[in-house]
């Protein structure tokens, strides 16, 4: 981002780095759609294999073709973004979603999020934090810009806990929570390492267990699940050593 940085959870594989990426481009302005699909064509190690200016074609095609990645824009005719994310996901469950949007509004942020997207990218970034984003969700990480993620949290944090049922978290492991309290917070796994002093392998253990037990796919979902249902009251959270 122009002010700040998109947050992915940590380094990719080596072997995943050298993956061939297949990308599908999403977006109603033909000039921008083009012009998008053009420059990631020109980067190593992606593929654009198809494009759409809808959100029912980009389903269809999704179906058809199987993407590793579709960059969605959010506002177009029709169906929406967010709308076409939980359909492309429906139909095609190995493709990751990174939204690519004018939008910052909290609300948007937030329901992409939900609806399963695994990157949120403003169109104002430059080339190399997208395809930074693309890489990271390629590989089954999330990429959200940092300022976007810390706007959304805040606001959960101050209208409280959502509508959602309160969930027991004592099946996570106190390391767990401590691990949790501070993906809240916005920080990385290396961050998170760090503050804890923990290795990288054992972070993304810890990040792994509480995806699966929260029944979320990715940690961007899991923070906002741990705000809306206030997981972390009785918690010290994230304390270090």
């Amino acid at each position: 981002m122009d002010d700040a940085a998109t947050r992915t959870d940590g380094p990719t594989d080596p072997d995943e780095a050298q993956k061939l990426l297949r990308v599908m481009v999403v977006d109603d302005h033909e000039l921008f759609r083009n012009g998008l699909r053009r420059l990631l064509d020109g980067e190593d190690g992606l593929q654009v294999v198809g494009d759409a200016r809808r959100g029912d074609e980009a389903v269809r095609k999704a179906a058809d073709l199987r993407p590793d990645v579709v960059v969605m824009d959010v506002r177009m005719p029709g169906m929406s973004g967010i709308e076409a994310t939980r359909e492309v996901l429906a139909v095609s469950p190995g493709t990751g979603i990174v939204i690519l949007t004018i939008s910052d509004n909290d609300h948007e942020v937030l329901d992409a999020v939900l609806a399963g997207a695994s990157g949120y990218v403003l169109k104002r970034a430059t080339l190399a934090e997208i395809t930074a984003a693309i890489r990271a969700v390629g590989s089954g990480q999330s990429a959200i810009a940092t300022r976007v993620t810390g706007g959304l949290l805040e606001r959960l944090r101050h209208q409280g806990a959502g509508d959602e049922e309160p969930r027991e978290a004592s099946s996570l492991s106190e390391r767990e929570l401590d691990v949790l309290a501070l993906m809240v917070a916005g920080c990385d796994n290396s961050e998170i390492g760090r503050r804890l002093h923990l290795s990288p392998n054992t972070i993304k253990r810890h990040v792994s267990n509480i995806l699966r037990e929260l029944g979320v796919d990715n940690r961007i979902q899991a923070a906002v699940r741990a705000v809306r249902q206030d997981l972390l009251r009785d918690h010290g959270g994230g304390r270090e050593g």
